[in-house]
């Protein structure tokens, strides 16, 4: 009698080892069914969400704080948009060294340009941003309030009477944030706000601490106001002419400058780099090193300098950056970048050493350092840097429409890629009855 149930249970056991698995490839394979069930698990339905467009809501801020500052006057000679839209003028062209902190103009001419589309196309230009006309729906919150262009238009002397216009319209847009429903309950946090100039939003820039900052660098901008964590850099908009049809038989042999830099020598803070290689490099022949200012005809004798040259030198500014290593890589010269405190845009995604060569400020005022590391610097690496610099290039420009794995594409990525920590800084702070009580 127990051999019998022994071996009954022996039998359904085997049986039971059986059916487990022949139920589960069913509960796999009805994807109806597994659907369902997975739908109540609400980790999955929240990691779902990162495929999905990042949510934006501009605020509708009247013309004086954004596009009022494009000159009407050069409409005739302005950059052409590549859309039939009357409502968003062409940045205008003449506007020198103006054009290269132009961000905020371009982020805001991304979400504009989908309300020339059908309502069923809004948020279908590739770069997987939707532009949202309720609040309540959006991820992130756009303040397009061009703060480096009114620097430049209003308050560029820091002393004349226009520099008050400028001042103005910075506390006139605290008042119309602090009356938001949507910047009151996050203070802030899930606000995006260009201050790419470094001397941006310069009177108040303070008070805005606690939203996400698209700046150029940190050198100007107090470590409680900004800082990497929760900012994004963003790239100079280049002012010289994008090199579309680089394609020698010899690149390495059609440049026949070894290093080209063509700029102000007298600079600010970290850029008084520039007078001393200034002493070094002028006078050798395979350098071309020369005082200049950025206008239109010095922007072009760059563009063709920068064409003919295989490494383009590029010391910090007034900041730790500057627009000529954006110049450089549109015109696939070899950036050779002297900066010991420089942040770069995308760095999660782009790596610069690929395309990039870096000294510190030490290193390139070493008598004949620099350029002997690139007279000898190989020619397979050489070429190497400059196909990268090729295919990289896309990532730095900006367009209207904005395009997939552009400037302004990436910026948006970079973006949601912040969102973690806003949301988590978010949902805190509405629960904890002492903030950052473990400081």
């Amino acid at each position: 009698m127990a051999a019998k149930l022994s071996l009954a249970a022996t039998i359904t056991l085997s049986f039971l080892l059986l059916l487990i698995p022949a139920s589960l490839l069913f509960f796999l394979s009805n994807s109806s069914i597994a659907s369902r069930l997975l739908s109540f698990s609400p980790c999955l339905s929240v990691a779902s969400t990162s495929d999905r467009p990042l949510k934006v809501y501009m605020y509708d801020l009247p013309p004086r704080f954004n596009l009022a500052m494009l000159s009407p006057s050069s409409a005739s000679g302005s950059e052409r948009n590549t859309t039939n839209d009357p409502s968003f003028p062409p940045w205008p062209e003449g506007s020198g060294i103006k054009r290269q902190h132009s961000v905020e103009y371009w982020m805001m001419g991304s979400l504009v340009s989908q309300e020339i589309l059908p309502g069923d196309k809004r948020g279908d230009n590739g770069i997987g941003v939707v532009r949202v006309w309720n609040g309540d729906e959006a991820d992130v919150f756009f303040v397009p309030f061009f703060s480096s262009l009114s620097f430049n238009v209003h308050g560029h002397n820091m002393t004349d009477p226009d520099t008050e216009i400028d001042r103005q319209l910075q506390v006139d847009l605290l008042e119309i944030l602090r009356n938001s429903k949507f910047y009151q309950r996050s203070a802030g946090r899930d606000h995006v706000i260009p201050m790419h100039h470094p001397n941006a939003f310069r009177f108040y820039r303070d008070l805005l601490n606690s939203s996400m900052l698209v700046v150029s660098d940190f050198a100007r901008l107090p470590v409680d106001v900004s800082y990497l964590r929760k900012d994004i850099v963003a790239p100079y908009v280049h002012v010289v002419s994008s090199f579309l049809d680089d394609d020698p038989t010899d690149p390495f042999d059609s440049r026949p400058t070894l290093l080209f830099f063509r700029g102000r020598t007298i600079r600010k803070a970290e850029g008084v780099v520039r007078a001393k290689l200034a002493k070094m490099l002028k006078g050798h022949e395979d350098v071309h090193f020369e005082d200049s200012f950025a206008t239109g005809e010095g922007i072009k004798a760059s563009t063709d300098g920068m064409r003919k040259s295989k490494f383009c030198l590029s010391p910090a500014g007034d900041t730790p950056s500057s627009c000529r290593l954006f110049d450089a890589i549109v015109s696939h010269c070899v950036p050779v970048i002297i900066s010991d405190r420089i942040e770069l845009p995308f760095e999660d995604e782009i790596d610069y050493t690929e395309f990039s060569l870096f000294f510190s400020v030490n290193e390139a005022l070493t008598p004949n350092y620099l350029l002997e590391q690139l007279r000898n610097f190989p020619r397979e690496r050489w070429l190497e840097m400059w196909g990268r610099l090729k295919s990289v290039s896309h990532n730095f420009e900006f367009n209207y429409p904005a395009e997939r794995g552009d400037a302004v594409d990436l910026i948006w990525r970079e973006v949601r890629r912040k969102l973690p920590d806003v949301n988590l800084s978010m949902h805190r702070n509405r629960r904890l009855k002492i903030p950052d009580w473990w400081r």
